[in-house]
């Protein structure tokens, strides 16, 4: 495989949290254009692995590549969607205001938005199918709304590899769908590592499955076996599925 058909190289990763092992000999590689659903128990180290491929965290040993560089100089090419909502809903910013955070990185230190700042805005809206929101404050919006928004904030530097962390936790079945719909039509232009604990919604969508637990295994084409979930989380697991004909 060449090289650059790879979107993540993890090699030999250790990463300790004052002295307690969080990732124990992580090895995997990811290509380009793959969607891998990252499931496992909490404090299994999902979080922390995001963390280190976004250049926030250090491991404790071992080889982290994103596209053939170190995370810290990739990050230009990575889109990022939080477990937790850091914004405060009673601020008042717009749908746009919040959007356009996600140019920070490519925005001039000084001045005012540049017209192609918010026309990569407005297009990422569109993009999400919320563009009649964007005026709207962000406070007032549903959590489904309010999840396109941080996924058009993630994307609006059109990103190589988007990573999001159960950014389905606090919507119900039928939003949740909408937002798989959505990833589904990302990755046509994106690597995407999900993590989530959603196990009946993404057989349907991932083309990969990274088991991790301190630990980590892969399953080609996303096929979750009761007996790979007992080993994984260490009890047994059900499956449940949703009304999206799984």
């Amino acid at each position: 495989m060449k090289t650059v058909d790879i979107a993540v190289n993890l090699r030999n990763v250790f990463f300790n949290y004052d002295g307690s092992p969080v990732l124990d000999d992580i090895t995997l590689d990811i290509k380009a254009g793959d969607f891998i659903g990252l499931i496992g128990p909490n404090g299994g180290g999902k979080t922390t692995l995001l963390k280190i491929l976004l250049g926030l965290l250090k491991p404790s040993s071992g080889v982290v590549e994103v596209f053939g560089k170190s995370p810290e100089k990739a990050r230009p090419l990575v889109g990022y969607v939080p477990q937790y909502l850091t914004l405060d809903l009673d601020f008042p910013a717009s749908v746009f205001d919040v959007v356009l955070m996600g140019r920070l990185g490519q925005a001039p230190l000084f001045g005012s938005w540049r017209e192609k700042d918010k026309s990569e805005a407005e297009r990422a809206l569109e993009y999400v199918e919320i563009l009649d929101l964007k005026n709207r404050r962000f406070g007032e919006l549903s959590g489904g709304q309010r999840q396109r928004v941080m996924i058009a904030r993630a994307t609006v530097g059109s990103p190589k590899l988007l990573l999001l962390d159960e950014p389905t936790a606090n919507v119900d079945s039928r939003i949740e769908k909408d937002v798989y719909e959505l990833l589904k039509k990302i990755n046509e232009n994106a690597t995407i590592i999900l993590v989530t604990h959603d196990l009946g919604f993404i057989s349907a969508y991932v083309n990969r499955v990274a088991c991790i637990n301190r630990r980590i295994s892969c399953l080609d084409e996303g096929k979750i076996t009761a007996e790979v979930l007992d080993e994984v989380y260490g009890t047994h697991v059900g499956m449940i599925r949703h009304e999206c004909g799984l």
